[in-house]
């Protein structure tokens, strides 16, 4: 897998999921622009990976910004003569229950999240165009937008937003050789030691300890560094056929989430009153209605 010749950005890359990437896509010759908050975490990302015989450099602006997803593609451009790949990974979270959530903690999630990605992928492709010789989106999505999850309406619905950005991206960027894919991840990281029943593992794990199969494997969970190689094939040759396209990825385990399709269909002459959906629902639709959040294994849960 050799990057030597592209250029990329990767939002949110100051540590966690968003170094793991930047990391890989260095260590396979890419020349990488770091984007962090603070500054000392962008500069210590940068100086690891220089460290490491890298090309990096940072850009420290909060995603979401036309003004800063403009900083981040000149920045890339100037350091590294163009740009090639755009990772939009930034985000953050204000998990709260529905009523409980505030204007604020809805906008800030998606201002950053959904928003950002839309901003820094549009300028991305404007160079990219501009160039005239394609280029890769990757985005950064997360199972809580293809199923939900409890106390994330602001994060699941920007992630669910995503990849419905890229489906339609992919189709309006085609004809112009740039990909649009998205990658949801499950890692060891800040955003899921929180949840309950994960915490001890990721504990143990910050201690030396191996994660059993049943997280790698099952749950799909691992370190940062697990999930990182998809993204530097997706921002490689070798994937260039393949846009639309949702990735799932942790631990042991790469797979493809479906995009929606009809689960049940019947069909009712003259159309559909209340009453014929009621007399039809049990024996048409019953056994199809599908499960919402995640779905972990028993044993776990039960702990």
């Amino acid at each position: 897998m050799d990057l030597t010749d592209k250029v990329a950005v990767v939002t949110g890359s100051g540590q966690g999921l968003g170094l793991a990437y930047a990391k890989d896509l260095a260590r396979h010759g890419a020349a990488v622009v770091i984007n962090d908050v603070n500054q000392a975490t962008a500069d210590a990302a940068v100086a690891e990976i220089t460290a490491a015989g890298g090309r990096a450099v940072a850009i420290v602006a909060p995603v979401g910004s036309t003004e800063t997803a403009r900083a981040l593609v000149t920045g890339a451009v100037d350091a590294f003569g163009r740009l090639d790949v755009m990772v939009t990974n930034a985000g953050i979270l204000r998990d709260k229950v529905l009523w409980k959530m505030t204007d604020d903690d809805f906008d800030a999630v998606v201002g950053v999240h959904l928003r950002g990605t839309f901003t820094c992928v549009r300028e991305a492709v404007l160079k990219f165009r501009e160039q005239c010789d394609g280029g890769r989106i990757i985005c950064i999505g997360s199972p809580a937008g293809q199923r939900g999850n409890f106390g994330q309406t602001n994060y699941s619905g920007a992630k669910s937003g995503i990849v419905g950005m890229v489906r339609t991206w992919a189709l309006e960027l085609q004809r112009a050789g740039i990909t649009a894919n998205a990658v949801c991840p499950v890692a060891a990281t800040a955003m899921t030691e929180t949840v309950p029943f994960l915490a001890p593992y990721i504990e143990g794990m910050k201690n030396g300890e191996p994660l059993p199969d049943i997280i790698r494997r099952e749950v799909g969970m691992g370190s940062p560094d697990d999930a990182a190689g998809i993204i530097s094939f997706l921002a490689s040759d070798a994937a260039a056929d393949i846009t639309g396209q949702a990735f799932a990825v942790g631990g042991d385990r790469l797979a493809l989430w479906s995009h929606p399709e009809l689960t049940a269909v019947e069909y009712h002459d003259g159309g559909w009153s209340a009453d014929d959906i009621a007399a039809q629902w049990t024996a048409t639709f019953g056994e199809s209605v599908q499960s919402v959040g995640e779905e972990f294994p028993e044993e776990l849960m039960a702990k």
